[in-house]
């Protein structure tokens, strides 16, 4: 459950944009894993992109701005994009580029991005401590309003925050295993 004591406020595609005040907490309970295929490593300006089903490597490019923790996708899940569900693992690791890695989804961040919905699972590894929710948040938003400032007339917009069972639910929506009608 997210615990919001801040200031709201509701932009033209419906979300709500939360800028939490210091007793603002998120309040997680651990859960199960997923597996995470590392395509961007933190540190770095070089956005990969890979088959998200074979895992097969097609191309790098250069972004703006340098992924702030490693950057992946959920494997066996396919988002409505038609890619595989986003994930931001906060860790202070080093986790190279087509690593595959178990994690623990402590929150959901919604996006927009040119009009579509494109959703983030925050994640941590086993056993490790999610770093401070005003830290990572405020990294994150910076670096996800910047990321493609190369490109003109990207659009990206970032919502709330929610909560861990947020985050499981969204998971299980796009999981290839579960019953959903095609579109």
């Amino acid at each position: 459950m997210f615990q919001v004591v801040a200031a709201e406020s509701q932009n033209d595609n419906g979300l709500f944009y939360t800028r939490p005040n210091k007793d603002s907490q998120l309040i997680t309970t651990r859960s199960a894993n997923v597996k995470v295929f590392i395509q961007n490593e933190a540190g770095s300006k070089t956005k990969n992109f890979h088959n998200e089903k074979t895992l097969e490597y097609q191309y790098s490019t250069q972004v703006s701005r340098p992924y702030p923790y490693p950057y992946g996708f959920i494997l066996d899940t396919t988002a409505d994009d038609g890619c595989n569900v986003d994930c931001y693992i906060l860790t202070g690791q080093s986790l190279p580029t087509g690593t595959i890695v178990d994690c623990e989804p402590i929150a959901l961040l919604e996006q927009i991005e040119d009009d579509e919905v494109d959703h983030n699972i925050l994640a941590v590894m086993p056993g490790e401590t999610a770093p401070d929710q005003h830290e990572y948040l405020a990294v994150l938003t910076d670096f996800i309003h910047h990321v493609f400032d190369h490109i003109k007339g990207k659009q990206i917009e970032v919502g709330r925050l929610l909560s861990t069972q947020t985050a499981l639910d969204h998971i299980k929506s796009q999981s290839d295993s579960s019953a959903r009608p095609s579109t």
